[in-house]
């Protein structure tokens, strides 16, 4: 199957995007969903990072404290490497199982941290951006997440940065404007990636 990754930094709007392709039909597999399924309660994934981060990280009722999780990983290099050796693989499996059960004429994968990993770019045939300022990205995360600007910050400078995702796209979509705007890129590539996906079924 003809297969799109869509990235972007945190608050580029990668959620409005995959939901604007989601209305025409397309399906989507979201990283950020198989990871949380891979933390549920009494998974390998959560035992093996309560054994790596220990007991600050997990919540009295045994649950991931995803925000305690988020401060540690953001602040410690080592930290973010070894919850991504955890995930990763498992998140990858999740993928190609989920690919595996679709049929349309292409699917799009939602892969915030696409660049930083680089595990997943022999299942991509094209790689989609989402794009916008590095101010109005904290703007719209300090919004949604009631995060201070020293977090989002560090948050940001803990991916990669602007031009390093812009290096590696083929296709970007600018996030700047109206929600028409972006409306009408959506459309633009849509168009463009059934035609490239219709052509590459055998």
């Amino acid at each position: 199957m003809f297969t799109v990754g869509l990235t972007g930094g945190i608050g580029s709007g990668k959620s409005t995007v995959a939901d604007c392709f989601a209305a025409r039909g397309v399906p989507i597999i979201d990283t950020d969903v198989l990871a949380r399924e891979s933390t549920a309660s009494e998974s390998p994934a959560l035992e093996a990072i309560r054994a790596t981060f220990g007991e600050s990280v997990m919540r009295a009722d045994g649950t991931l404290d995803r925000a305690a999780l988020r401060r540690r990983v953001f602040s410690d290099v080592d930290s973010r490497h070894q919850l991504e050796a955890i995930l990763h693989p498992l998140i990858r499996h999740g993928v190609e199982r989920a690919r595996e059960r679709l049929t349309a004429p292409y699917v799009l994968i939602v892969i915030p941290l696409l660049v930083e990993t680089a595990g997943y770019r022999d299942l991509l045939d094209r790689i989609l951006v989402v794009d916008c300022s590095e101010d109005l990205q904290i703007v719209r995360v300090m919004a949604r997440s009631g995060l201070d600007r020293d977090e989002v910050e560090a948050i940001l400078a803990a991916q990669a940065g602007r031009a390093d995702r812009l290096a590696v796209a083929d296709d970007v979509i600018d996030n700047s404007g109206t929600p028409e705007d972006l409306d009408a890129q959506v459309a633009s590539l849509h168009q463009r990636y059934q035609t490239l996906g219709l052509g590459a079924l055998p």
